[in-house]
């Protein structure tokens, strides 16, 4: 029996609240999806909104396009659109696989409520979703949760909320510039995955040693063969010469 989400409470007091403030120039744009069978441009808008949402970018090549014509004739919602995203091959390549549980937790939280976690406590709780019940779980979790339906309904794209707070001449930093895809966990991680010394043996810490030669003192057995080499390469190239003129000569 998994154990249940351990409750967590929020580090600001004004996330305890709704926003009350006007919508303005950097107010997020809420795109509602109840009448995209009738809309083909309000669902290109969504789909492209939450493809920038989920990946970040909208490129051709990570598009679902089974996925969109599902969208676009109304077999599935908008929600039901974020899920396949995030349960996608492309997002669990470039996102799930790179990352700790911990990592994994602020990432989908970032994406899906448009918040940071509430501190450690949070990534504790859903990490261990993550751990117990896999992926899908957890990502059914946020979607299925109070605090998603209230905000974004099924017919939202979720969208970074409380950007411009008052008091601050600028908004805050956008979450793919605060959480990107990948840290130093990962970068060390592939370090400690790739063979001893990379693609270049010779490499420090490789394990081999590296010629002297290759730092222009070649050893004197080297030099002594190189001098030989060319010394017989002389001899016999002379010969030829010498042996083609005479053949030129007796012929004449």
């Amino acid at each position: 029996m998994p154990l249940p989400v351990l409750a967590t409470k929020p580090l600001t007091n004004s996330a305890r609240v709704s926003s009350f403030l006007a919508a303005g120039e950097e107010s997020p744009r809420q795109s509602d999806t109840t009448c995209l069978v009738r809309d083909p441009a309000a669902t290109d808008a969504v789909i492209e909104q939450a493809y920038r949402q989920i990946y970040f970018h909208a490129f051709k090549v990570d598009r679902d396009a089974v996925l969109e014509s599902q969208l676009r004739s109304g077999q599935i919602s908008t929600r039901d659109f974020i899920r396949q995203l995030l349960l996608s091959e492309k997002f669990q390549r470039d996102f799930y696989r790179c990352n700790s549980n911990y990592r994994v937790v602020e990432q989908v939280v970032g994406r899906v409520f448009g918040r940071p976690v509430h501190g450690q406590a949070e990534q504790i709780a859903w990490s261990i979703v993550i751990a117990e019940q896999g992926l899908p779980k957890f990502v059914d979790a946020l979607l299925n949760s109070d605090e998603y339906r209230d905000n974004f309904g099924d017919n939202l794209v979720p969208f970074q909320r409380s950007r411009v707070l008052p008091g601050q001449a600028v908004g805050t930093m956008p979450f793919n510039q605060q959480a990107p895809r990948y840290n130093s966990y990962w970068r060390e991680a592939m370090t400690r995955r790739a063979p001893a010394g990379g693609s270049n043996p010779w490499s420090d810490g490789g394990g081999w040693a590296r010629p002297a030669w290759l730092e222009g003192q070649p050893t004197p057995r080297v030099q002594a063969i190189w001098q030989y080499t060319v010394a017989t390469g002389g001899f016999v190239l002379t010969g030829l010469v010498i042996w083609i003129a005479a053949a030129m000569l007796s012929t004449g």
